[in-house]
């Protein structure tokens, strides 16, 4: 427990001493709630009363995960381009607790900025949403995290930035390399969907990849009406992630075990 006391410490200073951190959390922030307000604004009711006006006042999340993976991969990658990963193996000599120690730090701080992101989109679909018609008349509740669901999906979207966090991280010590790594992780998350959203592929391996991809199925979490007609229900989808993110950390520690600095 000392050792690991320790080990978070470390890299805790490390993280909050490099730059780009400060950046990158920023962007998330930034991207994550103007990319929502963005899009709750330009939805009109009732041209377009269908909508589920949580998920839409989530979408920012689509791309406020590239910084969170960006910061995840180079909290790794950045100590392999420097050479500083020789000391951080030095100071702590069981890696499998340098690992757990990143994996900790990065995931408490991507909690942090996830919530903020989040919060901030929700308060924005609140205040923008009925403006644009999306009123008790056409009954539509204004967003409350008062409301089940919506707590739901707010919570998971959290949760599913602090995953996409660790997938990135587990890639990342793996790979060893920032470039190859942002680009692994970029395509898992983007290519799937775009594959399914273009509707070449057989249907039925469609849906499969709608159900498996980690984007896909993660982000069925901000889901709050027609849960019937999803490929994956939502905590099903956000497992799935889980499950991409876990064997990650676990290739890239048995990787971290076995290989040298």
């Amino acid at each position: 427990m000392t050792a690991l006391r320790e080990a978070l410490h470390c890299e805790w200073t490390k993280l909050r001493t490099v730059p780009s951190t400060g950046w990158l959390l920023a962007t998330l922030v930034a991207l994550t709630v103007g990319v929502s307000a963005l899009a709750t604004e330009v939805v009109k009711c009732p041209a377009s009363c269908g909508e589920d006006t949580t998920k839409l006042s989530l979408t920012g999340v689509l791309l406020g995960q590239a910084p969170v993976a960006v910061l995840a991969v180079l909290v790794m990658t950045g100590e392999y381009s420097s050479g500083m990963i020789r000391t951080t193996l030095t100071a702590v000599p069981r890696r499998a607790i340098a690992l757990t120690a990143k994996a900790i730090v990065v995931t408490g701080v991507v909690l942090a900025a996830g919530t903020v992101s989040v919060l901030g989109s929700v308060l924005a679909g609140r205040f923008i949403l009925p403006v644009n018609g999306f009123t008790v008349a056409h009954h539509f509740a204004s967003l409350s995290l008062g409301d089940g669901q919506t707590l739901r999906a707010a919570a998971g979207s959290v949760l599913y930035l602090a995953l996409i966090a660790l997938l990135s991280l587990g890639l990342a010590t793996a790979l060893r390399d920032s470039g190859a790594t942002i680009a692994v992780v970029l395509a898992l998350l983007y290519i799937v969907p775009i594959l399914t959203e273009l509707g070449t592929l057989d249907p039925v391996w469609q849906h499969r990849l709608q159900q498996y991809g980690p984007m896909t199925a993660g982000l069925a979490i901000q889901a709050t009406r027609d849960l019937g007609t999803l490929p994956i229900g939502p905590w099903a989808g956000l497992g799935v992630l889980a499950v991409w993110a876990a064997a990650a950390l676990l290739a890239g520690g048995v990787l971290l075990r076995v290989r040298d600095a």
